[in-house]
């Protein structure tokens, strides 16, 4: 059966057999999932909270606080890094022993970069909503005007039929 082409469907699709001419007749759905769950082995919550630095183990670099100016902070990571990737340049040539903890300092401002810009990431999905809701906006108008449009063509041309068959 795993290899069939089309395999048969799942047991429960009996639970809906009577659905087309009783649709009360199907179960009711689960209630949504509270806490942890278990999916393909990977254990996850439900709810989405993105954790500290500190949570994390990783030392944070910019200022705490509701108030982050993140274009002021992600300028001054990225300049760190730079920095620091030039330092790890001079230490390969010079001392190569020495390479790991500039890694390591790379490595936490990468780790603060990437968390900085996975905190924009409720603001990203608010400004993509708002974008997609305006644009079906913009597609329900136009689809309204071009059916006032065709209404209009139709009056017209019903009335140019009207006056073509009182005319003879």
């Amino acid at each position: 059966m795993a290899t069939a082409t089309y395999p048969p469907p799942p047991p429960y699709y009996r639970l809906y057999k009577d659905y087309s001419q009783d649709p009360q007749s199907a179960p009711e759905p689960p209630p949504p999932i509270e806490g942890t769950y278990v999916c393909f082995g990977g254990s996850y919550t439900t709810s989405d909270v993105l954790p500290s630095l500190e949570e994390q183990g990783v030392r944070q670099l910019y200022p705490k606080g509701p108030n982050i100016d993140f274009k002021k902070e992600l300028r001054a990571l990225n300049g760190q890094l730079q920095l620091h990737i030039l330092e790890l340049a001079d230490i390969l040539i010079e001392r190569p022993s020495q390479y790991a903890r500039r890694v390591e300092e790379i490595s936490t401002v990468f780790k603060n970069i990437h968390h900085l810009l996975n905190s924009l990431r409720p603001h990203q999905a608010r400004a993509n909503l708002i974008h997609i809701l305006e644009l079906q906006i913009e597609r329900r108008k136009q689809a309204v005007e071009d059916i006032k449009r065709r209404r209009e063509e139709a009056r017209r041309i019903l009335n140019e039929s009207l006056a073509t068959l009182d005319g003879h």
